[in-house]
């Protein structure tokens, strides 16, 4: 979000004065978000509703959750939702739980904040029969038991009081604080949330600013204390990112300065669309990465991102020194004026077998690597095949009879995804006969891709209208049907447990 505009992050549960006999406050629930826009969710996968039994689902995993080749996003429903209907989701879960519990609504997002939004465990706990815990965890004072325990102030509004942060005297009225009884004067509490929402990035989490006390400062006294409208704004971020990290059924888009978020029905390891036009995988958060699992794909990039490569280089291509040096006396090869042949064969074969590991790593690297720019390359093939759909439509073609073009880019990026993304699964994956047949299938669907790519970028001009069509259509159909066995194939080996992976 640029701007402040939209939405109020303002809890409408302003505590009334309690009398001594009345035992306790009432909680008022209500939230006032101001003026949120109530925009329809993109919604994914089906009709919106309950999912069938048919769903399934696996947790979240590292694996890719049975997702069957070609599917996609299909069977796997999910809502696309702007950060106001975040919020709006937010107050939903605080006024469910609240019908319940009875709290200031401040009190109820602090409490479901600190179990990570799971209503039921909130539930569970709350009615244990020990809430004085509770509200000690969670770092607040008990509602029920702050009216009846209020003290009764004795000090004029017009008496002066010394605050223990800036040591100047101002009015009792211009300090403020919280139900633990520290005050501090308008200007430090200014001063001291802001230095912890936009320096430190805080925010669910701000505390009193009184030595070892932590009691946290509700969302009201935030929004009343603070007067710059960018700061109210960093915080209501900040809450409203605390929220959704907290949720397993929702994922912020990667995509940069993309501010939507994604929502399941349940968490899985399957491919998830943003408006925006990104599609990733929700377990994980990388670009969507069929046929590799999360897990592999993350050791992929951590072993791309690090230096282990570099020492596997260095071991790899320095040269043995058999001669006698004063570094080398001291050396397990040397025993006195006795040279070990079997510790320098195995330094030798050290050697080797680190070369050996460089090499493979650099082999399916590269052809990582090539799938990658011609991935980037194939993206800009969009505005080539856009011109020439626009030639054909000049020359009788309607709108409709031009979309083939479209598709095969979709095709040929589609089969450039997953053939970049084989080699990662290639490259943890032992060799046996299965590992043999996915090989295979592998090298036909690089050539398929190879020829698809080679006809749209260079001969698609030399053919004549009525030829490029059919042309096309073919190339991009059998390309479709070799990813799909391939993606069936290697889905029937995570069923039926077919890999065998090096762990390296």
């Amino acid at each position: 979000m640029d701007s402040d505009e939209g939405y109020n992050y303002e809890f409408d549960d302003e505590e009334e004065e309690c009398s001594e006999d009345s035992g306790e406050e009432e909680a008022d629930d209500t939230l006032d978000l101001g003026e949120v826009e109530l925009v329809e969710p993109v919604v994914a996968g089906g009709e919106r509703g309950e999912c069938g039994e048919n769903g399934g689902g696996s947790g979240g995993g590292g694996g890719l959750g049975g997702l069957g080749a070609g599917q996609d996003e299909e069977d796997y429903r999910f809502e696309v939702l702007t950060t106001e209907q975040i919020l709006q989701h937010m107050v939903e879960c605080i006024r469910e739980v609240n019908e319940v519990i009875q709290n200031p609504a401040t009190i109820t997002r602090i409490l479901l904040s600190h179990f990570n939004w799971d209503k039921e465990k909130l539930m569970e706990r709350y009615f244990d029969g020990n809430l004085d815990k509770l509200f000690s965890e969670c770092h607040v004072i008990n509602p029920s038991k702050k009216a009846r325990t209020r003290p009764m102030s004795t000090r004029s509004s017009n008496q002066d009081m010394h605050c223990q942060i800036c040591y100047l005297n101002f009015p009792n009225s211009y300090f403020t604080g919280l139900e633990c009884g520290h005050k501090f004067c308008m200007q430090c509490w200014g001063d001291y949330l802001t230095t912890k929402i936009i320096e430190e990035g805080m925010g669910q989490t701000i505390s009193c600013p009184a030595h070892n006390c932590d009691i946290l400062v509700d969302d009201n006294t935030v929004m009343r204390l603070i007067t710059d409208s960018k700061v109210k704004l960093k915080y209501q971020h900040l809450i409203t990112n605390s929220f959704v990290e907290c949720n397993r059924l929702l994922k912020w888009c990667p995509a940069p300065d993309c501010h939507h978020v994604v929502k399941v029905q349940y968490p899985d390891a399957k491919p998830v669309r943003c408006k925006c036009g990104r599609q990733f995988c929700f377990n994980c958060g990388e670009n969507w990465h069929d046929p590799v699992k999360c897990k592999w794909l993350r050791k992929w990039i951590k072993k791309c991102d690090d230096d282990s490569e570099t020492s596997n280089w260095i071991a790899a291509n320095t040269k043995v020194q058999h001669h006698l040096n004063h570094q080398l006396l001291f050396s397990k090869w040397y025993n006195c004026n006795r040279y070990n042949e079997d510790d320098a064969k195995a330094a030798r074969d050290a050697q080797e077998r680190s070369r050996a590991a460089l090499q493979r790593y650099l082999f399916y690297c590269n052809r990582y690597m090539n799938h990658m720019q011609s991935l980037r390359f194939e993206h800009k093939l969009y505005a080539q095949v856009k011109q020439k759909m626009e030639e054909m439509q000049q020359h009788n073609m309607s709108w409709i009879e031009v979309q083939f073009l479209k598709k095969a880019v979709d095709v040929l990026c589609q089969c450039r995804s997953t053939l970049m993304f084989t080699y990662v699964f290639a490259f943890y994956l032992k060799k046996n006969n299965q590992s043999i047949i996915f090989e295979n299938n592998q090298a036909d669907l690089e050539n398929a891709t190879e020829v698809l790519s080679g006809y749209l970028e260079r001969d698609i001009s030399q053919d004549s209208l009525q030829d490029i069509k059919q042309k096309v259509q073919d190339k991009y159909r059998y390309c479709e049907s070799r990813r799909r066995v391939l993606l069936q194939h290697v889905h029937e080996g995570y069923e039926k447990d077919l890999w065998e992976y090096i762990e390296d």
